[in-house]
């Protein structure tokens, strides 16, 4: 399994959209700007999770994108799958025909370890990683640049931010 930047910034633009939950429609372009991801790029993947219902997207004025569903029921392999990401780690893709059109000798090994990717990420909701501390300090680093978040916290937004 490789997991390419289509996984990786679905992902990534999915937490974003959930860390800014509440905040009304968030646009791609605040997304792109906030995670440095090209905007055509999450208008590409945002399109894929849109068909799985995992965002929904408002028109017009103030429009945007929103979660589909809430944080705690939006799984990391449900994204990466969304976006045609793909968990398998043998070299025949699970079709047992990985070496002269037979299985290998490792076979049961590398679907083993794709079983346990798929468990793992299965069993993550976005809204596991928004209560992650790093998480937070990360989203608050972004959104307030290189101000200390902790200075955030007890001083409230600086000024001209």
């Amino acid at each position: 399994m490789k997991l390419t930047t289509k996984g990786r910034y679905a992902v990534t633009a999915m937490l974003d959209l959930a860390l800014h939950y509440g905040e009304g429609p968030i646009t791609l372009a605040d997304i792109a700007q906030r995670q440095g991801i090209s905007l055509s790029y999450l208008e590409q993947l945002f399109s894929r999770l849109r068909r799985q219902s995992l965002v929904a997207s408002v028109r017009g004025p103030g429009g945007g994108y929103s979660l589909g569903k809430e944080a705690r029921e939006i799984f990391i392999g449900e994204v990466i799958s969304a976006v045609d990401e793909n968990m398998d780690t043998t070299k025949c893709h699970g079709a047992h025909n990985c070496q002269n059109n037979e299985r290998c000798l490792t076979h049961d090994l590398w679907s083993d370890l794709s079983n346990q990717i798929y468990t793992y990420l299965n069993n993550i909701s976005l809204q596991d990683l928004m209560d992650r501390k790093a998480v937070r300090e990360v989203a608050d680093r972004q959104e307030h640049g290189d101000v200390d978040a902790s200075l955030v916290d007890q001083l409230g937004t600086p000024a001209g931010v």
